[in-house]
């Protein structure tokens, strides 16, 4: 039994001896493996810890830059606003919603094409001084730049409808509708977004950017109307056909400079004269910042207008001037929270040419004159939804001409507006007009304005 035994375990033995002598082989390409694992694990690791940083880095970097953003004096424009409708890179954006917003620093996409935005707007008003009487030193009614009406009425509500056309343009369009009824183009312009050199070129219907608040929509304003200079001077507002071109400097401080060439055809042009080239306009404004609470802007403007039979009978040139002014102060820079803003305006008028009576066209003399007028406005943001200003209007007649006073009109108002959301207003003025000697009127407004749809940046 002993003998049989002996060869079967030494079969056995034979049998596993190629199996023992095969394992430190495998053992090792199993180390192998797992030291290169290993290394594929650490250097997985090494690349995730690059892209966290990577990551980190890039957060940082666009907080920064959107401090940077809203700190920057920048333009609109193009409301915005154009161009935001034109003023400075347009700093803090204002309160109520506008679709201006175009121009050379590019319109942002919208969610529908194109964004449409309705601005509705009323008013409640009583005048010591009936206003179909209402007559001004030295100054004729022309344009909208008379009283608004006694009693309730609705004033100009505003459509507007802006988007991208393509990669190169933008392009706005916004009807004025009156109480009346009546409807109207008001702006209807393009804008280029891809001029090189900081260029921008607006053609179409727009509103000039000469001065400061000629440029932005009445409905931005701090105030129920507009200054006695802007009524007395440019019929309210100026707009026209025509070409803008605008250049903006690629530097820390904001400056911009232009020039617009317009058919003539609005005062205080009229009869589209120059072969439908009747009115240019030079103009420039610098602004900036001074620490992180306060900004400013400031300009100069000049407009030349052949007038053949404008709307005060006056044919011949007229040139104005406008020097501009407005300073911004808000705790860290938040204005929607409260702040200061002081702003001031001052127009001389120059004119030289004849005057024909729209009632007695036999009546013809020459007119060579200056008339001038100016406004300084403060007004105080008390917090998120509310805000009162103080505004002093003041007119300059000639003393020579058909329009000849010795009285200069002046107005000072006082306004208190409540704020329930950026999207609406209520406003309470009170108003003390003293258009001729002996006579005044106490006015009393109260106004409410409401935007629906679309909400674009404001201007500076």
């Amino acid at each position: 039994m002993k003998r049989s035994l002996l060869p079967a375990a030494l079969l056995a033995a034979s049998l596993a001896t190629p199996a023992f002598a095969q394992a430190p082989d495998r053992i090792a390409a199993l180390e192998a493996r797992m030291q290169a694992l290993e290394a594929d694990a650490a250097a997985m690791k090494k690349q995730a810890e690059e892209a966290e940083a990577a990551l980190a880095e890039a957060r940082a970097e666009i907080a920064a830059l959107k401090e940077q953003a809203a700190a920057a004096p920048a333009v609109a424009a193009t409301d915005a606003e154009t161009t935001a409708e034109q003023a400075p890179a347009e700093p803090a954006p204002e309160e109520a919603p506008i679709a201006e917003t175009p121009s050379a620093s590019g319109a942002n996409g919208n969610a529908f094409n194109p964004a449409i935005s309705i601005v509705l707007d009323g008013q409640a008003a009583h005048h010591s001084l009936d206003p179909d009487a209402y007559a001004r030193a030295g100054f004729p009614l022309v344009g909208e730049g008379g009283p608004s009406a006694q009693g309730i009425s609705l004033g100009e509500s505003e459509v507007t409808m802006s988007a991208n056309i393509d990669d190169k343009f933008y392009g706005q369009l916004t009807v004025a509708l009156d109480g009346e009824g009546d409807a109207g183009v008001e702006e209807a312009f393009v804008d280029t977004t891809t001029l090189p050199d900081g260029l921008s070129l607006r053609f179409g219907r727009f509103f000039s950017n000469l001065g400061y608040l000629n440029s932005h929509h009445a409905h931005t304003d701090k105030f129920s109307d507009r200054p006695l200079a802007y009524q007395a001077l440019l019929g309210n507002q100026y707009g026209d056909d025509g070409l803008q071109l605008r250049w903006v400097a690629p530097t820390d401080l904001f400056l911009e400079v232009g020039g617009e060439v317009f058919r003539g055809a609005s005062f205080p042009a009229g009869g589209a004269g120059r072969g439908g080239t009747g009115t240019r306009t030079l103009f420039a404004h610098l602004g900036g910042e001074i620490g992180d609470e306060t900004e400013w802007l400031a300009g100069v403007s000049a407009l030349d207008a052949q007038a053949e039979g404008a709307e005060d009978g006056f044919t011949g040139r007229t040139r104005l001037y406008v020097a501009d002014g407005t300073w911004k102060w808000a705790p860290q820079g938040n204005f929607k929270d409260g702040g200061v803003t002081l702003r001031g305006e001052y127009l001389v008028e120059h004119r030289d040419g004849d005057y024909l009576d729209p009632v007695d066209p036999a009546f013809d003399q020459p007119w060579d004159g200056r008339r001038a007028g100016a406004y300084l406005e403060g007004v105080y943001r008390i917090n998120r939804n509310w805000e009162t200003g103080l505004r002093l209007d003041r007119l300059w007649a000639d003393a020579d001409g058909p329009y000849a006073s010795d009285f200069d009109p002046r107005r000072e108002s006082i306004v208190l507006t409540w704020r329930n959301s950026e999207f609406s207003l209520v406003r309470l003025q009170l108003s003390h007009d003293e258009p001729r000697q002996d006579r005044d009127d106490d006015a009393v407004y109260l106004q409410y304005q409401m935007s629906l749809g679309a909400h674009g940046a404001h201007k500076f």
